[in-house]
């Protein structure tokens, strides 16, 4: 058992190794058949390449009771005009779902509209963003991702100004960090829009712990914590084990908490806990750069990898 846990934790840090190499990433984009069958695969991760298919799969998710949160994928976009392209993407896809009546979450990273290359820039279209959102008639949020821990300072700025004209701009926190505690303190004097996450990046022994029993303690301490704070929590987590405990604690029974879970992860766990009337938000990807994406998916829970075969295979059958 132990020599599979380690192989497991072994894989998961390589595939996330993987995901961060350009140059396979590349490959794969150039490599139409190797680029169609991993896509068969991100499909039950990813809506769809289009900002059309995330907003019909949005419709159809509302439809059935569920919160929306939609991302149009990217990060670490190091040039400038493709950095304004994803913010224009982005207001586009708010105007979609104001015409839609979707009340949605729009979730982004600071990387896509410009961190890579300028702290201001970031800054500068959030914004823009932020201001288009105010014009359309639905309730919009914006919501900014965490990345790497080297950019956790910059991104906790960005955010700290930007939140301080917009109250709809929530920030996400990744409880594998062991700065994460002070940050939360930080934010403790202004109740905010905050999602809690374990965290997907590799990061150095230094900085984080690794997915164990100590990061899912910390992980409820946390999300505790944020509630009683008055933050508006997105207790964002696939465990069973600590939404089983976020039951039994009551933490739902505050009214600022939901639970949110990725979507094509855990279905039949969102499902159930929608049926017994708690809210659930479903995060709903779409875009090109699904490759990391997928990458992500299968590093957090390595049993994915045979999912993703079979969908590759069924398909191609």
């Amino acid at each position: 058992m132990q020599y599979e846990l380690n192989l497991e934790k072994q894989f998961s840090a390589a595939l996330k190794s993987i995901a961060r190499r350009e140059d396979l990433k590349t490959y794969v984009e150039r490599t139409p058949e190797l680029y169609m069958l991993l896509q068969q695969a991100a499909s039950r991760y990813v809506t769809g390449e289009t900002r059309q298919e995330g907003v019909a799969a949005s419709r159809r998710l509302a439809a059935e009771g569920y919160k929306i949160s939609i991302e149009y994928i990217g990060e670490n976009t190091t040039d400038a005009d493709e950095c304004e392209a994803a913010a224009a993407e982005m207001k586009a896809l708010i105007q979609d779902l104001g015409r839609a009546g979707l009340p949605a979450r729009v979730s982004f990273d600071l990387s896509h509209i410009g961190l890579s290359l300028d702290k201001e820039l970031a800054y500068s279209h959030l914004m823009d963003v932020a201001a288009y959102a105010g014009t359309v008639e639905t309730e919009m949020e914006l919501f900014i991702s965490m990345e790497e821990s080297s950019k956790t300072e910059e991104i906790l700025s960005v955010y700290a100004r930007a939140a301080a004209s917009y109250s709809n701009i929530g920030i996400t926190l990744q409880a594998h960090l062991n700065r994460t505690k002070q940050d939360l303190e930080a934010l403790a004097a202004s109740p905010r829009r905050i999602r809690i996450v374990k965290g997907a990046y590799q990061e150095p022994e230094d900085r984080a712990i690794p997915r164990s029993s100590a990061l899912n303690e910390r992980y409820l301490e946390l999300v505790e914590s944020a509630i009683r704070q008055g933050h508006h929590v997105s207790i964002a987590t696939h465990d069973e084990g600590i939404v089983d405990e976020g039951l039994k604690s009551r933490w739902l029974a505050y009214g600022n908490a939901e639970f949110e879970m990725l979507y094509g992860i855990r279905p039949e766990l969102g499902s159930k806990l929608k049926a017994a009337g708690h809210p659930v938000r479903i995060y709903l990807p779409y875009g090109h750069e699904w490759y990391l994406y997928l990458c992500h998916r299968i590093a957090e829970y390595p049993p994915n990898l045979y999912r993703a075969v079979i969908d590759i295979v069924s398909k191609r059958i």
